[in-house]
């Protein structure tokens, strides 16, 4: 099974930050499936492109999108940011749900429609890793020196590597 999707990583991270105009990179990094420096990139080209302004809000920065940029393929050049970003959000109510936090989507709460397609559902909650057993640091024995046998071996020893003496 291949795993591509319709929107490159680029309108994953504009969908992201539509959403969420003041998500920290990290969050926007984790929800499309990318390293941080991916989407510094991404930010980086969206910002040079004309989709995007960044400014300080504080400590954190906050992402303006042009929706009125058009998209930059000829064959998409006729829609604009806004008219991806209303389509991607149009089942959406509000931020999209933090993972394990329990908060339903917009698609399965009651009296919505879901949306076309394959939808993931929820699988099984991992299994708890077992508890890590430490080893007992082995200690080798220590041997009584009685003094025999060693001549014998030590004389084989030094005619094996030749003696120096």
């Amino acid at each position: 099974m291949s795993n591509w999707t319709l929107l490159s990583n680029h309108g994953h991270v504009l969908v992201c930050l539509s959403r969420d105009p003041e998500a920290r990179l990290r969050d926007v990094a984790t929800a499309v499936g990318i390293t941080e420096r991916a989407v510094q990139k991404i930010v980086r080209d969206l910002q040079e492109g004309g989709m995007i302004s960044v400014s300080k809000s504080g400590r954190r920065n906050c992402y303006l999108i042009h929706k009125k940029q058009s998209l930059r393929h000829g064959l998409e050049a006729a829609c604009t940011l806004q008219d991806l970003i209303r389509v991607v959000n149009k089942n959406r109510e509000t931020k999209p749900p933090v993972a394990g936090s329990g908060q339903k989507t917009a698609a399965a709460l009651p009296g919505k429609s879901k949306p076309p397609g394959r939808v993931a559902e929820p699988g099984p909650e991992p299994a708890a890793k077992p508890a890590s057993i430490e080893p007992k640091p082995v200690t080798p024995k220590a041997k009584k020196y009685d003094g025999a046998g060693e001549s014998e071996s030590s004389d084989s020893l030094a005619k094996q590597q030749g003696s120096l003496f």
